[in-house]
């Protein structure tokens, strides 16, 4: 009958998963190890949307009777383990967890293999079908790259070159000091020397490329005209670059979620080469804060939601 669920197949698969699970997960990550899991209905929201906020998941749904899925799925599971964190693949075994088979569906997908990509809890179809391992190699190279490019994926440490002999060498403190009293100081020049010479001799120093960031914020807003800024970003919703201009300022008076908001609303609103403008202004703002920022982690999300 249409509709009807095979109670059989079901059952068949549940026990499947269930001897998988038993085994440590043998089945499914003999190929990627730790970087592979299998994902329940119950499961769902903890291994894949929760753990998306910190690395992106593939998602395989797929099931026993597949030929394709067998294909597909070796070829995922080699990557994942490449990969070695950079993404995590869960795997949905469609017979097993109506649930989500039934949210497959309805996300118009009808066929397996299906691959959708999860990143920062937001859903992207990925693949449909199975593929040769070069194509999908270069098929999720692709993807994350596209992301990065958005901001979504914002370049980690272990993504920066870095020099030989640099990893782990604390800077001097009174290099450190050199570019805080230069700040204090007013001496905005000083201070970006200061900064720029702490990111050549350790590329992953977060607390210089902050505050590098807000040395190139307090050189923009320098030059502008508070009063002037804001009426004119009034007077002209649709000028992006007034809108840049504004975000400036209400970042080095403090009002941190107004300027995210502001150039927020020009990303959603705004088209062609004004959208990107305002997309990477936005991203020059986020350096500003400190990464674990509760505002730019939402900021983050609204960014990747305006432009997905």
């Amino acid at each position: 009958m249409h509709g009807a669920i095979d109670l059989g197949a079901r059952q068949a698969a549940t026990r499947k998963q269930q001897e998988r699970q038993a085994q440590g997960g043998a089945s499914a990550g003999a190929a990627g190890g730790q970087y592979v899991v299998d994902v329940t209905d119950e499961t769902f929201n903890t291994e894949v949307v929760e753990r998306s906020q910190s690395v992106p998941v593939l998602v395989d749904f797929w099931a026993e009777w597949c030929g394709p899925c067998k294909q597909l799925g070796p070829i995922l599971e080699k990557l994942a383990a490449e990969a070695a964190g950079k993404w995590v693949l869960a795997k949905v075994d469609i017979d097993a967890n109506q649930q989500l088979a039934a949210y497959m569906q309805q996300m118009g997908v009808r066929g397996i293999p299906f691959v959708a990509a999860v990143v920062g809890g937001q859903l992207l179809p990925f693949l449909n079908g199975a593929a040769p391992e070069p194509q999908v190699r270069q098929a999720i190279d692709q993807l994350f790259e596209a992301l990065r490019k958005e901001g979504i994926l914002p370049e980690g440490p272990e993504d920066e070159a870095v020099p030989a002999g640099a990893e782990g060498r604390e800077p001097a403190p009174s290099v450190y000091d050199a570019a805080e009293d230069a700040l204090q100081r007013g001496d905005l020049d000083g201070a970006r020397t200061a900064f720029e010479g702490l990111l050549a001799a350790n590329p992953r120093d977060v607390q210089a490329k902050q505050g590098l960031s807000l040395v190139e914020l307090s050189l923009r807003a320098r030059s502008l005209d508070p009063g002037r800024v804001v009426q004119e970003a009034v007077d002209k919703p649709g000028d992006v670059q007034a809108q840049i201009n504004a975000a400036d300022v209400e970042m080095v008076s403090g009002r941190i979620e107004d300027a995210f908001d502001r150039l927020l609303r020009a990303v959603r609103t705004a088209a062609g080469d004004d959208r990107d403008a305002a997309r990477r202004h936005l991203l020059l703002l986020f350096e500003v804060m400190p990464p674990e920022d509760p505002r730019v982690a939402k900021a983050r999300r609204s960014l990747q939601a305006a432009l997905f």
